[in-house]
This record gives structure tokens, sequence and C-alpha cells, in this order.
């Protein structure tokens, strides 16, 4: 399945430019497969903890609920980081929630191959539920060809920034170029201003960033070579190193907030929500993250612009080759059926719409992205429209080791305790380890 995934991009574009409407409203119980009025109980984890978020699964969760009387929906809610630590703990005692916030990949295929998860291939397909998304979405939910999981949210990690703050240096828009991105790094620091945001504490945010200079010095087919094989020396090619050496002289530069290296994910949020970092590097959520993490609650509003990560001269990527993923749910092994008809609703194509509009995600329901109102979400689904190679997250891509070091090696190049060969080394082990 890894040698297949990253090829979903393509399909994806197809999706996320589809209209054709499938699935029909009302939505209850369409597959007819229920406990018969037997009281059923459905442990539900999600990781929105902004209000938006809470608001739109807690209302979701209500009207099932009160359109299937026998279903009790126990929800809880967990941050990124705490959410992964307790899954892994539930998982290790072989007891998974019944539906899960999960962003597919090699994780999900990892707890697959454990036998945690329930297969619901057949379920999906005879209800008409796999019909309402394109194909490829459904491989970064599944595993040897079958599903565990669905989407609901596709996006690209982009460079959300503050426009009133590059304006006081001069700038009307975003660099397109990794060297002009440079001298925008240098004059907001001699203005005063903290350029990149970073929570450098949970690792995966740094993780982006160099992973996405190594896509723009080498592009797609860099990571397929690495991924199938043909590139013998997997990320110790001298490519992932030269990526390694770029982002360590960027944080020779010191862009980021004091002390980004013990720093949340919210916090970074924060720091561009309230105004005092003019950017950060992160995937569609972050405009939410922001609102919610800022003082005010509101984040930047309208100052908030987003852009692609930017060309590197002289590499081989492209600037439609993305790196992104979404958010979705993965059914648990001992999940009673119910589970998979609340999975329906939850991705039906009214409630899908619903959430973009509220929480500005990119739609994976054929027909929901009516529900896109806000410009940088639809610029973020043109950016994934025009997609030629889509490299999910390479912490969710590979395995959850794997993934783990990847995180882990990043960190130390920021840190400066390992050379970027010693970095990318530590990730090919990992990586070998792990197949």
């Amino acid at each position: 399945m890894m040698k297949k995934m990253f090829k979903f991009g393509l399909l994806l574009v197809s999706m996320l430019t589809a209209s054709t409407m499938l699935f029909a409203s009302g939505q209850q119980a369409q597959s007819g497969q229920t406990s018969g009025g037997k009281q059923v109980k459905i442990s539900f984890w999600h990781i929105g903890t902004a209000p938006t978020d809470k608001g739109f699964y807690q209302g979701v969760v209500d009207e099932y609920m009160k359109a299937h009387p026998n279903v009790t929906i126990e929800v809880t809610i967990l941050e990124n980081e705490a959410f992964k630590s307790k899954l892994t703990t539930v998982m290790q005692s072989g007891n998974p929630p019944d539906i899960f916030h999960s962003w597919g990949g090699g994780v999900l295929a990892e707890y697959a191959k454990a036998g945690l998860l329930k297969d619901i291939t057949q379920e999906v397909k005879s209800s008409g539920f796999y019909d309402t998304m394109a194909p490829g979405v459904w491989g970064v939910y599944s595993y040897n060809g079958k599903i565990y999981g669905a989407p609901h949210d596709m996006g690209a990690i982009t460079v959300w920034y503050n426009k009133e703050l590059l304006a006081k240096v001069g700038y009307t828009s975003f660099p397109s170029d990794w060297d002009e991105f440079i001298i925008l790094v240098k004059k907001l620091k001699a203005a005063g201003i903290t350029p990149i945001a970073l929570g450098g504490g949970d690792k995966w945010p740094a993780m982006h960033i160099w992973s996405y200079i190594a896509l723009r010095l080498g592009g797609g087919e860099l990571f397929e070579n690495t991924f199938s094989g043909k590139n013998k020396a997997g990320f110790k090619d001298p490519t992932f190193v030269k990526a390694g050496q770029i982002l360590a002289d960027l944080a020779a530069l010191k862009p980021f907030q004091d002390g980004f290296l013990g720093a949340t994910y919210n916090d970074e949020a924060a720091l561009v929500g309230n105004g005092v970092a003019a950017m950060e590097i992160m995937g569609q959520w972050a405009p939410n993250v922001q609102n919610d993490s800022s003082t005010s609650k509101k984040g930047l509003g309208d100052k908030l612009a987003t852009a692609p990560f930017p060309m590197i001269k002289g590499g081989k990527g492209k600037i439609t080759d993305v790196i992104g993923g979404g958010n979705g749910m993965a059914i648990g092994k001992n999940a009673p059926i119910e589970t998979l008809d609340f999975l329906r609703f939850l991705d039906s194509k009214e409630n899908n719409a619903k959430y973009a509009t509220i929480a500005g995600i990119i739609p994976t329901v054929k027909g929901a992205e009516v529900g896109i109102t806000d410009p940088n979400a639809k610029l973020v689904k043109s950016i994934v429209d025009k997609t030629t190679y889509y490299q999910l997250y390479l912490d969710q891509f590979l395995s959850p080791a794997a993934g783990a070091a990847v995180n882990d090696a990043v960190q130390t190049i920021l840190a400066g305790t390992a050379t970027p060969e010693q970095a990318c080394a530590a990730i090919q082990a990992a990586y070998e380890q792990s197949k």
C-alpha cells in the first residue's frame, strides 16, 4: 500500500472538482444495518478542540442520537499530542475506540496489520458510501485493498502570513522564490518582527518545512524512488541531506520565536493569531486554530493570507508538487454496526458542506465544495486542484516508528545537535527497520 498511496493526488483532484451529488439528505441509517433497537454505545474520539470544531461534532452527534434513540455516542475530545499518546496506549491494550480521528497513511496501515481496525469495505461499497468520494481519497484510509476509515477533509500545507506585517517591510505579496523568502525573513528580523512561528516542541510542525524543501529540491521523483526502493540511498540521498542543510541555514538566521524548541503547535498558532509572528507553515486548519488560540478568539481576520511554499532555484520540484493531507475517521475493531452508519452521517454531503463553511476545511464529499466560503480556503482548494504530485505528511505516510524518526531528526537539525547527514541517516535507519 505504501507504494500506491502517494499516487492518490491526481484522483484527489478529480474529487475536489466534482459536482455530482450522490448522497441524499435525511441521512438516517441508509444501509439498514443496525442492532434493531437494542441499546448501543459508541465511543467517539476527535481532536476538534476549537469551539467551531467542537460545536460541529457535538451537533452531528446530537442530531444522530435524536434520530436513533437507541444509540448513545460518548465523545472524547483531545488535543493533538494528547490524542496520539492516549491512542497509542489504548491500541497497545488492544481496545481501540469505536470511531476515532485518523490521518490515514502508514499509521492506519500499522493498526490494520495488527488487527485493531474493522474492515468496512463491503459495507462502504454496498451502501453507496464509496461513490460519494473519489477512489483515490479512499486509498489513504485503506490497507491491502481493504477500507478501514473515511476522510472528510483533504488540503495542503501552505504558508499562512500576516499581510499587515509583511506590508511593514515593503511586501504586498508573498515571495515565490526561496532566496527572496530569505530576504523577507531578514527584513522582518531587522524590523523587530518574529518572521516564523514554530511549535518545535511538538516536532511535527517543523517536519513540514524540511519535507517541503526536499520536495522543492528533488520533486515527486525523489519521494517515489525512495519509497519504491529505486533510490538505494533512501533518506541518506544527497538531496534529503541538502534539504537538511538549507533548514539548518534558515535556523541560523534565528527566524523563530524565542524558546521555539519547547513550544507547542498551539503556541505557534497563538503567535500568528495575535499578530506577533509574521507567518507559519501549516495545513488548511491553520486559520481555525489561530482564531481559537488568539487572545481575541478572532485571529487575524482579513489580514490573514496564504501562499504556496516557495520554489528553490535549480530544484527539480514544481509549484504543483504538494505536501498535504487531511483528517478523517477510522473504525475500531469492536465497533458496533451503527458506528459505520454514524460515519456515513458525519460524512454526508450536507454535513461535509456545513463543516467546510464553519471551519474552512477542504471537503472530500462530492458536492460539498459549495460550503467553501473563505477566500483562503478557496485558494488552498485551487492549489490542490492543480496538484501533479501529492505527498501525504511523512509522519503519517510512513510507519509510526519511521514517522516519529523523521520528526525527531528534523528537531535535532534545528537544535544543532545533529548534522543533516546524521539526521538523514537516523531517518533511513528507522525506515529500513520498519519495513
